[in-house]
């Protein structure tokens, strides 16, 4: 049959190719550009989405836990010396534990934004660690640090006493 058609063989493969190349445009080429341009536009769209700091109700809830969160460390700087320490002498007194030691304020806890106050307690494990537990749920006094327990021998002429002591760092901002 193509042997009784007066073209030439040159042409009919061109013509055949062309064909060819046409239907597999039709069939698959074209499905694979319209999904790559569908992936294109749907990851454009999902990059302006996912920009978090765009969207004001999120900023918002940020801002208010970030505030939350800032409330738990902040008390007067001015008055901290005066007005918690006498809170703090209070819930010590409270549970029968001696505020032994509340040391001038060291510059070596103290930074631009943060004031570390260190204060020594005296008693028994459990009255310390309920003053500890008390400490850290009293808001206007800052945040409890870090608390360390450790044993103190006090010797005097005739006998030595040993004592538990709670020492506990307090951080502040300054406002």
């Amino acid at each position: 049959m193509l042997k009784q058609l007066p073209i030439k063989k040159e042409y009919l493969l061109v013509a055949g190719t062309i064909i060819l190349l046409l239907l597999c445009y039709q069939f698959a080429f074209m499905k694979t550009l319209t999904a790559w341009q569908l992936n294109k536009q749907l990851k454009g769209r999902l990059v302006q989405s996912s920009n978090l700091a765009v969207q004001p109700a999120y900023l918002l809830r940020k801002s208010a836990n970030l505030s939350k969160i800032l409330d738990l460390y902040r008390a007067d700087t001015i008055g901290f010396r005066s007005n918690a320490i006498n809170q703090i002498a209070t819930i010590a007194q409270g549970e029968n534990v001696k505020l032994s030691e509340v040391p001038l304020t060291d510059p070596v806890y103290h930074t631009d934004k943060f004031i570390i106050q260190k204060v020594d307690f005296e008693g028994d494990y459990f009255a310390l660690t309920k003053v500890f537990s008390r400490l850290q749920a009293v808001d206007g006094i800052g945040i409890v640090r870090s608390a360390t327990y450790r044993t103190v021998t006090v010797r005097s002429a005739d006998s030595e006493l040993k004592k538990l002591v709670l020492e506990v760092f307090i951080e502040i901002t300054r406002e």
